[in-house]
């Protein structure tokens, strides 16, 4: 069957991601997909974790197992691409091509690889490696101190397996709803043929005695929500059914030499964990073939059974299950669990007692197995592979997946399974009166203490299952606003047409778009307001050019930038300012030399004057020490003043009030913008008025623009005369 190609709508933002169970008995190749979380069905539940289903379209052929383990290959690593080469190219004909380079593909072993040498285990790892790369296109990690080929191909401890399967159970059984602060969760119960694992999420007060010993699951729903548990995940390796029947024939054998010391190989032993009437030659650790006849007594299998979990094994901790193994206490009132693997292989397939379990009926169940005659179970499934072949299968018979060597160890693995439940988990025989389907006061159907399944819906339990969830989780985060990028791109991408997403396009679509879209808005918001812009960059422009051609101006002068003071003086202090030379003219009419207002004019500050004026030093020039001057509206009515000779005010000479030094009725130092002095000798009061105006025309190039015109709901402010 040929992949699906890139048109098909089922395709839309999905990723794939296939898993090798790389089990004892036989791996198994598992393809899975699921929408990207960051595009899930807006029906699906935000309280949910990303949909991870089948990952075929038909939800056929999604799965296919060859036979036997990857272990067996311990000897012979060249044989492993022969082995491989049906399921890899299982996985090639069911994922699209184009999408290969980012499907990640692992190949993970349990326990079988577990129980090889090192050397053995390193170079099985180190021929999956190097086949996988050279005859696939799929995502593998770069070399590391997991493998080879990084996480992607290695051997998984027992607890990860557990804790993969926890998490695939309660994923299915929507043990991660987020519904309450402590969502109520499933525990998990596995065993293969090598080992058996068991996780579970203690309660509060045990968990905070075994803190130490506890994995720390952290998940994000598609709301964004981040869900926490804290988990118990242990494992028993050489406690799966195949291991244990291994152990149980050695402890077999050696019980009946131990009686009939000088008993020939060839002669039966006893076993009560066969059917009645079975002969079966198995090999010892010694080597050594002995024949097993089955006694069929089941209640004797339990017994004959029971020493194997090693209760008495030291305990590290205060607590422990079977063979020395610390353990949290399990409150089984409270606690659920699932059982998946042998559990349900030994509980339905034979016995059709899957799902819940009740103790009586199981062992009722296994008690007449066993007692039944090998031949007529022979007979049995003889005639119900005949129904096999019409394509029907009667009430009570066995399907096409039960075969002879099931039925013959199926009386041991029974009674193992019992033991194992209910004397190393020391799980209640009986949970309440009513068993454990009763229904509660509400009428809702309870949750059974335990019960062994094999699918939730139409996906099968594995802990396969619960690696690829973390996987497709790992790129789930906090949803973000509506407003975000991310989020509007999640919204659009998904109504799309497979030949404008982001994977056939290599680049995102709705990025580009929104891009554009942004680029057009702002270049139309310039354009309508261009003739705003230039207006206040020219305003600006010519803004900055005038102060800087003022301050040119002042720094020539040597004046300094001072704020305007409030202070007006009065026409006394005017008196006193003034030699008596100069006479003031107030509201006088206006002329062209109003611009010399006295109002303009600074004066300098004297350390002993009473007033706000600073006093220049010895020999300045004009505009040193200048102060705020008064403002333009100063109402005086004084005409004229002059001090008394001979008594010049403390602090003045002169007309130092306009930054002029004088000295013996002379004035000097007065400097222009242009800096040429100009120097005239006023030997007596009765200078010109033209000298006058020459001196104040000069004072006025020389501060810049020193005094000007005033005029305003006062009128005209006065004028500056010279006294004859």
């Amino acid at each position: 069957m040929p992949p699906p190609t890139s048109q098909d709508a089922w395709l839309t933002a999905r990723r794939f991601g296939v898993v090798i169970d790389a089990g004892s008995s036989g791996s198994r190749l598992q393809i899975y997909s699921w929408k990207d979380p960051r595009v899930q069905d807006g029906g699906r539940a935000q309280t949910s974790l990303p949909k991870v289903e089948k990952g075929t379209q038909n939800g056929e052929d999604w799965s296919v197992k060859v036979q036997p383990g990857i272990s067996s290959f311990g000897d012979d690593p060249a044989g492993v691409a022969e082995y491989l080469e049906p399921l890899l190219g299982h996985a090639r004909n069911h994922v699209p091509p184009s999408l290969q380079p980012s499907t990640p593909i692992f190949l993970l072993a349990t326990a079988g690889m577990r129980l090889l040498a090192p050397q053995q285990q390193a170079e099985v790892l180190q021929a999956t490696c190097t086949y996988l790369k050279t005859h696939s296109n799929f995502k593998l990690d770069e070399p590391s101190a997991s493998g080879p080929c990084g996480s992607s191909v290695r051997i998984i401890s027992g607890e990860e397996e557990g804790l993969f399967g926890w998490i695939a159970v309660n994923y299915l059984t929507d043990g991660f709803s987020g519904a309450g602060e402590q969502p109520l969760t499933y525990g998990f119960l596995d065993m293969g043929g090598a080992s058996t694992q068991i996780a579970f999420e203690p309660s509060v007060s045990e968990a905070t005695k075994s803190a130490d010993n506890l994995i720390d699951v952290r998940l994000r729903l598609l709301s964004g929500k981040e869900v926490q548990h804290k988990v118990f995940v242990t494992t028993w390796l050489g406690y799966g059914t195949n291991q244990a029947r291994e152990r149980y024939i050695s402890a077999v054998v050696n019980d009946y030499l131990y009686h009939y010391p000088s008993a020939s190989p060839s002669r039966p032993i006893p076993d009560p964990c066969l059917p009645k009437g079975l002969r079966l030659a198995e090999s010892t650790s010694s080597s050594a073939t002995y024949t097993l006849v089955g006694t069929g007594a089941f209640d004797q299998c339990l017994a004959r059974t029971l020493p194997l979990l090693n209760k008495s094994a030291p305990c590290p901790d205060t607590h422990c299950l079977f063979n020395g193994v610390p353990t949290p206490h399990i409150d089984f009132s409270a606690a659920h669990f699932i059982g998946v693997s042998e559990y349900w292989y030994s509980s339905e397939h034979v016995f059709g007692l899957g799902g819940a379990y009740d103790v009586v009926q199981y062992e009722r169940a296994a008690e007449q197995f066993c007692g039944r005659d090998w031949t007529d179970i022979v007979k049995q499934h003889e005639r119900d592979k005949e129904h096999w072949g019409q394509g029907a299968q009667s009430a009570g018979s066995w399907g096409p997946e039960v075969e002879l060597p099931r039925l013959q160890l199926q009386c041991f693995k029974a009674a193992w399974l019992v033991n194992v439940l209910h004397e190393g988990l020391d799980m209640p025989r009986v949970v309440d009166p009513g068993g454990n389907s009763t229904s509660g006061h509400d009428g809702a159907q309870e949750r059974p203490a335990f019960q062994s399944l094999d699918t939730v819906g139409d996906i099968a339990i594995s802990w396969t299952l619960g690696k690829m969830v973390l996987e497709a989780n790992s790129n789930l985060r906090p949803r973000p606003p509506f407003w975000h990028f991310d989020a509007i791109e999640d919204r659009l991408s998904d109504h799309l047409p497979p030949s404008l997403t982001k994977e056939t396009l290599g680049f995102s679509l709705v990025a580009f778009l929104l891009y554009i879209a942004a680029l057009i808005l702002l270049f139309g918001l310039f354009y309508r307001m261009r003739h705003r812009i230039r207006s206040v960059h020219r305003r600006y422009t010519r803004t900055k050019e005038h102060d800087f051609t003022q301050d040119g101006y002042a720094m020539e002068g040597g004046f300094a930038k001072r704020p305007r003071s409030p202070w007006t003086p009065s026409p006394t202090q005017l008196h006193q300012l003034y030699p008596s030379s100069v006479r003031i003219k107030l509201n006088g009419t206006p002329s062209n030399h109003n611009r010399y207002s006295p109002t303009r004019v600074s004066p300098i500050r004297s350390n002993s004057s009473p007033f706000p004026f600073s006093q220049p030093s010895s020999g300045m020039g004009v505009g040193a020490g200048l102060a705020p001057l008064p403002p333009d509206d100063a109402n005086c009515s004084a005409s004229s003043f002059a001090p008394t000779p001979g008594s010049p005010r403390p602090g003045m000479s002169g007309l130092d009030g306009f930054g002029v030094s004088v000295s013996n009725g002379s004035l000097s130092s007065l400097t222009s913008r242009s800096r040429n002095s100009s120097q005239m000798n006023l030997s007596s009061a009765g200078g010109s008025l033209r000298g006058m105006n020459g001196i104040m025309r000069s004072a006025s190039s020389g501060y810049g623009q020193m005094a000007r015109t005033t005029s305003g709901s006062h009128g005209p402010v006065g004028s500056l005369y010279l006294d004859e």
